[in-house]
Order: structure tokens, then sequence, then C-alpha cells
């Protein structure tokens, strides 16, 4: 295949049609085999994990990309349940065209281990009593949440994912998998999260789960069957969504709006004086400002849709989560080899863009390839739910973004220039390779030999390697853009090129072929 039309398909990676809904879908269960072993000690039988996929797997499986949702999400992430009004929770940056584009990728998000939508939680039933866990099911962490998703992926058959993203509790768990299984995950996505929870941050989980646990109605966590502990829900819920907010947000939806049944005779109640409501004033306390009755119906509607239970733990899990090794957050990064786009929000009060900022020192400082970027919004915390034209140019930039070493073969053969033509003519037909460079005792590259030059040679009966080497090699850096060894090929009619390092030492080859494979994945 001509290299030019590679160029051609880089080209066009941010052209196209406008985004569109994946359309109806349907979440698929997946039951994993034995017991499933917990960070805790303790384990679980029968451990289920809703998901859904939108888009399809490529021949190798190479182009998934898995979405882990947020404190209270789920794994309808994009398009649309039969019969539902509204789509799916990230459906503004996942679909065809859209930033997480379903036409060149496969998408997976799945319900967390511990939620309430399908996967197994506290509201599941215990196999080995048959009865609803409640508080008998073990304590969770984010490490156990990624573990029970990796067990989904294996069997769907991925060996490597091509991506993973997330915002804040989901960016934990990016974060996650790329230091428990660094060889998984090529590229990572964390946006609006921190790597280890803060005292602030635990102490709004603090008050959130003892709303809950003060209700009456909570009864020890048995309230299966019974009435739920609403007030406590709905009170936890409101207290969370202060923090998912801005200070500018709320001044620009709500300001001091007081609600129309508290006005007499106008609704301009954002110039009016106290004195004007003074009739209206009681000791009933009545919600009256307008941000009032949003919260109490922001609680209110999440107690339809959520269990109690499941939200204490996912909390907790929130607040064990820590990533620092002897209280180094470099030492906890060590082993992680993704490349890396971490994305901070301005107006972001509860993981402020200082906490994103620590964890691009602290995988730099490691030599991943990590880049920050910060989305100006008044939103708060929620902006990653809400800005989708900042979100689409920096994922989509930073997803079609292929460097050299991602498509480079690192397991590749060499020739030194004392050895023979016949040496090198056999390694090649053994290894079915065409090009062999040339390297000294060091491992610096010193020259190239392709089976075109030893066809030439045998026919001009020349016996000695160092006769037919091509000294003057063209060759790239693992770092450089894909785009231009691509164009070095085309300009010099050339099918491979060495990759080397600062010291000239030969660490890979990367070919036409190896390209033009990566291009079907994106065209």
């Amino acid at each position: 295949m001509a290299i030019s039309s590679g160029k051609s398909s880089f080209k066009n990676l941010f052209l196209g049609k406008k985004g569109q809904s994946v359309g109806i879908v349907r979440s698929m269960n997946y039951k994993i085999p034995g017991p499933f072993d917990l960070e805790s000690g303790k384990n679980l039988s029968g451990v289920k994990i809703e998901y859904e996929i939108y888009g399809k797997m490529n021949a190798d499986k190479s182009n998934v990309i898995l979405i882990c949702h947020a404190l209270t999400g789920d794994a309808h992430a994009a398009g649309f349940h039969q019969g539902d009004r509204k789509p799916g929770w990230w459906d503004i940056v996942i679909g065809p065209n859209k930033a997480f584009d379903t036409e060149k990728y496969c998408v997976i998000c799945s319900n967390i281990l511990g939620g309430c939508k399908g996967s197994t939680g506290p509201s599941s039933i215990d196999p080995e009593t048959g009865k609803v866990y409640g508080i008998s099911f073990p304590v969770i962490t984010i490490r156990d949440m990624i573990n029970a998703q990796k067990k989904l992926i294996e069997y769907l058959g991925i060996k490597q994912l091509f991506a993973v993203a997330g915002g804040s509790m989901g960016g934990m768990q990016v974060l996650q998998w790329t230091v428990s299984y660094p060889e998984m995950v090529k590229k990572a996505i964390a946006i609006a999260t921190t790597a280890s929870t803060t005292p602030q941050q635990i102490a709004f989980g603090a008050i959130g789960r003892k709303a809950i646990t003060d209700d009456p109605k909570w009864n020890g966590g048995d309230y299966y069957g019974k009435k739920i502990p609403s007030q406590g829900l709905a009170l936890a819920r409101m207290i969370g969504h202060i923090t998912y907010l801005s200070d500018a947000s709320m001044q620009k939806k709500f300001g001091r709006l007081q609600q129309d049944s508290y006005v007499a005779g106008t609704k301009d109640t954002a110039s009016a004086s106290l004195s004007e409501f003074s009739s209206e004033l009681s000791h009933e306390f009545a919600p009256n400002f307008q941000v009032e009755n949003y919260l109490n119906h922001q609680g209110d509607n999440f107690t339809k849709r959520f269990d109690a239970n499941s939200y204490l733990y996912i909390t907790k899990a929130v607040d064990y989560f820590d990533l620092s090794k002897n209280g180094s957050l470099i030492e906890g990064f060590s082993g992680v080899t993704a490349k890396y786009l971490v994305i901070s929000i301005s107006s972001d009060w509860l993981y402020p863009p200082y906490q994103s900022q620590e964890i691009v020192s602290a995988l730099t400082a490691n030599g991943v390839d990590a880049r920050y970027e910060e989305i100006r919004s008044q939103y708060g915390h929620d902006a990653f739910l809400l800005e989708e034209g900042q979100l689409s140019y920096l994922i989509r930039s930073f997803l079609s973004e292929v460097l050299v070493s991602d498509v480079m073969n690192r397991n590749f053969y060499t020739v030194s220039r004392d050895e023979t033509i016949e040496h090198a003519s056999r390694l090649m037909v053994k290894e079915c390779v065409s090009h062999l460079p040339v390297i000294s005792e060091e491992g610096k590259l010193e020259g190239i030999v392709t089976s075109w030059d030893i066809t030439k040679a045998v026919a001009c009966k020349i016996n000695e390697l160092d006769e037919i080497i091509s000294r003057d090699v063209k060759y790239v850096y693992e770092d450089e853009r894909i785009e231009h060894a691509s164009s070095i090929m085309e300009k010099h009619s050339i099918s491979a090129l060495p990759v080397i390092d600062c010291e000239h030492r030969v660490i890979g080859i990367v070919t036409s072929e190896s390209i033009s494979a990566l291009i079907g994945k994106f065209s």
C-alpha cells in the first residue's frame, strides 16, 4: 500500500460529519467465574458486571477504549435504551464522529463493582445466603473495581486497551489501571480527578454517609423490601451536588432568585429587597430560594435511581484511594508506561487543578509522556459532563496523535558489518524480514542492509556484507510523529526506518506495513 494514502488519512482525522448518536443500545451482563478476590483479603462469588459496547472491534481488537464512570454513574454512557428520553451520561463525546468516534473505536463502559445498576453490589443477592448483602457486603476499593473490569476485558478477548478514559472517580480508575496493569493500556485520559483523596474530599464523603446512616429508615443497612432511607440519601446527594458546581455557575443559574410563590405580584425577584417579602417570611423555613428548590429536586430524583448502601461503599472506596508509595506519588507511578492526557477544570474546587498538575509532575518525573490541559469553564466539577467543545478537541487530538513508538517493532534483528552476506540472507529468510540495521558493538546505527541489497550482491558475486551496506541511512526517533516517518519513507522511496535513541543506538524499526495497518484502524 502506498504511504501517500496514509498522509491524507491523517489530514482528515479532524474532518468529517457532525457527531451522531449511537442510537438504541442494550446492556449486557458478564458473570465472573469462580471466587473474585478483593484487596481486603475477602472474596465474592458469582460477581456480575453490567456493560455496554458501542462500535465494533477490529480484527485484532486493538481499537478498544474503556470508559470509567464517576461516583453514581452506570454502564449506560451513550445512546438510548428503548423508550428513553435522555441519552447515556457521556453521550456528548461518544458516538459516530464524536471525540470517542465509534466509527473508529470500540467503546466499552461497565458499571463498577459495588454499584447498583446491574453489577454486583450491596443490593445484590448473596449466593451463599440467598438474601440481600446489605452491609454484609465486603469493603471494596478502586483497585477492586478495575480488577473486575479486567476480568470483563479478558472475557472479551482484549489483550491491550487502546485507551482508558474517565472523569472524577472514573479518573481514579484510569490512574489505577495504568498502575496495576501498565502493559494493558496504551493511552490514558484522566479528567478532573486526584491520585490521592484529600482530607477535604474525605470530609464531604463523611457528611454524606452520616446523613444516610442517621436516617432511622436506614435500619443498620437492612431496609430492602421496606421503606428506604430516602431522606438521608437525598441529603447526601444535595451535599455532594454542591461540590460538583461552582460559585460562578450557581450565581449565573440561580443568583438570589426566590420562588415565584414567595413573590407578591412580581417575578423580578433578583432586584427585590428583603422588605418587599416581609409579609411572606415565616418560621417554617420552607425552601424559598431557587437554589434550595433545585437541590431538593436533585436529592429527590437521586433516591429513585440509586441505592443508599452502594453510596456508602463507593464513597468509602474513594476515601481509601491513594496511589502514593512511601508518601511519594513519583514512586507510586514508577511502573506506568501509558501516554497520558490529564485534564483539569478551572472552576473545579472538589478536585482543583493543582491535583491534576501533581499527577502530571509525578508521571513526567518517571519519564512518562504526560500532557496537561485545563478546561476553562464556570460549570465547576461537572464541566467534564458538559463542556462538549473543549473536551472533544482535547480528546480527539490526543487519541489521533500517533508517535513512532506506537507502531515500531521492538523485536527486531540486526547484523554487524563484519558478518557475511550469507548470514544476513539466512537471517532475513528465517525471520521473514526485509531490512536489517547494521550496528556497532555498542549497538549504534552504522547502516542498513535490505533484501534488494542481498539480491544485487548475489548477482554481482559480492561476498562481503561491508561492501553493500547503505551508510547514508535514514532514521527516526521514537517520540516523533508517525506522519514524519511516513513522509521520509515516501520522499526517499523506502519501506522501513530504524528507530534510534539519543545516543544513536537502535531501539526498533518502523515499516510501511505497520503504518498502513495503523491507518487502517483510523480510516
